[in-house]
């Protein structure tokens, strides 16, 4: 099969994970496997798309920006899609068999109509209305900008030929909130399994200079709802007992996402308050480090800090700070499902997560914790593992190694095919007539009410 992935904005994420694995496991399956999406930084993104393992086209960026004055994503998100799917109409989307879409769903209905031989795939990590922040504290005018993509988004994802999803808890959240829906397929996020190849590439010196230490780990986007002030807060409590316990932090940061730079800022303001030594390392800011001394050196001297933060953390980094530390740490509420737990039982490292969403699925008492978000509560749950007898660590090590082997990526690639077949048999969803009709019009609401709101927000 020729199979097309369509993604909003190609970075680092666990949305962005769940593409770059999905391509390279059908890819691996003898599938030609092509991604398109509005936005792609070669500096910041996975290996396999920076190193050209797998094919990616930036399509639909040239007339809409990521956003206007620092608002207005959701609209600039759909504009860019829309274009993405016009450009993909002159050409190359007419060979594709099945196009795979996540995460944003409005150009469905155009695939749809546009290559009516191709089934459309929409991958559903989470409703987007569901994600919207302090959605009941919202003013009526942006209530009233909401409004129309909310219908968009559940006509749109309706009009899918199958939809899919990543946990049994995004499963319950999609009928809940699209009754259209019927019956969304379950199929889990993958971890590479084999670690070999990663294993190679450990930064040697930061394992050596972190061996005095234990280390707690965080991996989460820079972003609010991912509730990372929980790990410094358990973390605060926690070294009360244990002196030389260590938090690193790390995870997704775009600069050009307003809330990635104010939430970093947080945390290390949080971190001030808990009088809490920290540090930020960065790629450029390592590499200066690195021009005045050794590299033992420098993380020696970094890990005199109680916090350190590792925005935007390369392959190398996130994968040594797995094999370093102790303990995982896994903040957000009601996560759909969460990959990052899964990467850290590969790497034997337990789980510490809050008892809501996706971790109830993956998070099992062998592998780790689930307890409420509250860093009281955290802290017994981190000095019990920081003065746990190496027999026990072990055996709770072995079992993370079993139970991650569950979610491989070639069980995914699998299922993903199997389901790309089965739809390929039946005809395509009905999304003619009324329903074109319909959704025309919420075209027309969507775009003249945004625009209107748009043009007020920026009149001098």
């Amino acid at each position: 099969m020729r199979v097309a992935f369509i993604h909003p904005d190609l970075g680092i994420g666990g949305a962005e994970r769940w593409v770059v694995d999905a391509a390279v496991g059908l890819q691996n399956l003898g599938h030609e496997v092509d991604i398109y999406t509005s936005y792609c930084n070669k500096s910041h993104c996975f290996d396999e798309v920076r190193d050209g393992l797998l094919k990616v086209t930036v399509l639909g960026d040239t007339i809409c920006p990521h956003t206007i004055k620092g608002k207005f994503a959701i609209f600039c998100a759909t504009f860019r899609q829309l274009h993405l799917a016009y450009e993909l109409k002159k050409g190359p989307g007419s060979k594709v068999d099945v196009f795979v879409v996540d995460q944003l769903s409005a150009c469905v209905p155009l695939l749809k109509l546009w290559f009516p031989k191709a089934r459309v795939l929409f991958y559903g990590h989470f409703p987007d209305q569901l994600l919207v922040q302090n959605r009941n504290q919202m003013s009526l005018v942006k209530k009233a900008y909401r409004y129309p993509f909310d219908k968009f988004e559940e006509i749109t994802t309706a009009s899918a030929d199958r939809l899919v999803v990543n946990s049994h808890f995004t499963k319950d959240m999609f009928e809940k909130t699209f009754p259209a829906t019927k019956n969304p397929l379950v199929i889990y996020p993958c971890v590479d399994t084999d670690i070999k190849e990663q294993q190679q590439g450990l930064d040697r010196d930061m394992i050596t200079a972190a061996s005095q230490y234990t280390f707690l780990l965080s991996i989460n986007r820079f972003e609010r709802k991912k509730n990372v002030l929980l790990a410094i807060e358990a973390f605060g409590e926690a070294q009360k007992k244990s002196s030389n316990l260590k938090l690193a932090v790390a995870g997704g940061y775009d600069f050009r996402v307003n809330e990635n730079v104010e939430y970093l800022q947080e945390l290390i303001l949080a971190c001030e308050k808990l009088k809490l030594s920290h540090i930020s390392i960065t790629a450029d800011k390592y590499a200066k480090l690195l021009e005045k001394d050794t590299p033992a050196a420098v993380w020696t001297s970094i890990f005199k800090n109680d916090v350190i933060f590792f925005p935007s953390a390369s392959n190398s980094f996130k994968n040594t700070l797995l094999h370093i530390s102790k303990l995982l740490l896994y903040t957000p509420q009601n996560e759909h499902f969460g990959i990052v737990p899964l990467e850290g039982m590969l790497w034997k490292t337990p789980v510490l997560a809050t008892n809501s969403g996706g971790p109830l699925e993956t998070v099992k008492d062998n592998v780790g914790w689930t307890v409420e978000g509250k860093s009281e509560l955290w802290a017994p749950v981190i000095d019990k593992v920081v003065h746990m007898n190496a027999s026990d660590y072990a055996v709770l090590q072995t079992e993370c190694v079993n139970w991650v082997n569950r979610f491989s990526q070639d069980t995914m690639a699998s299922e993903l095919e199997e389901a790309m077949e089965e739809v390929r048999k039946k005809a395509p969803t009905e999304n003619v007539g009324w329903d074109y009709i319909r959704l025309g019009m919420w075209y027309s609401v969507l775009m003249t009410l945004t625009l209107s709101i748009v043009l007020l927000a920026i009149w001098p």
